[in-house]
């Protein structure tokens, strides 16, 4: 793995009503990277920081309904980075706007969901455990894919 020194960019795309860019999947070899153990310890520590986040309330309310979330939403993630399908084999196809319409999800709780998934990732830059480019192509997928999912006005 060779590692450069640009330096990442977490900048949040301003929310447009109606607006749905295209979104590019991450880099496959984020991946690679970093495994799968290591993207659901990614995703165990983003559920657990929602949990405790001021969104807390759109997503399950106990912590073993969100470590549950968090296991289906690494599959999800393992899946779009190019790993097995395990999300279409355990849920079907993804349909990710679909299965997020019957939650109220706003602009600002956009911005919550990806300031607390920017938190959960530190561990991995701080740890190099993945090139800073593959980091960001897994930002901007965020960061795109996000903007699909806000279904409710400020």
């Amino acid at each position: 793995m060779q590692f450069t020194t640009q330096a990442l960019n977490f900048s949040i795309h301003p929310y447009q009503a109606g607006s749905r860019p295209p979104v590019t999947k991450p880099n496959p070899e984020f991946l690679q990277e970093i495994g799968e153990e290591e993207m659901r310890a990614l995703l165990e520590r983003f559920y657990t920081k929602l949990h405790q986040s001021p969104i807390r309330e759109i997503f399950p309310p106990t912590i073993e309904e969100m470590k549950s979330a968090g296991d289906t939403s690494a599959d999800f993630f393992i899946q779009i980075c190019g790993g097995p399908d395990y999300f279409s084999q355990r849920r079907g196809a993804p349909q990710m706007v679909k299965r997020h319409a019957p939650f109220p999800i706003t602009p600002e709780a956009r911005l919550h969901w990806l300031c607390l998934f920017e938190e959960a990732l530190q561990p991995i830059i701080k740890e190099k455990q993945s090139s800073e480019a593959n980091i960001q192509s897994f930002w901007n997928y965020l960061n795109t894919f996000s903007l699909w999912m806000v279904n409710t006005p400020a």
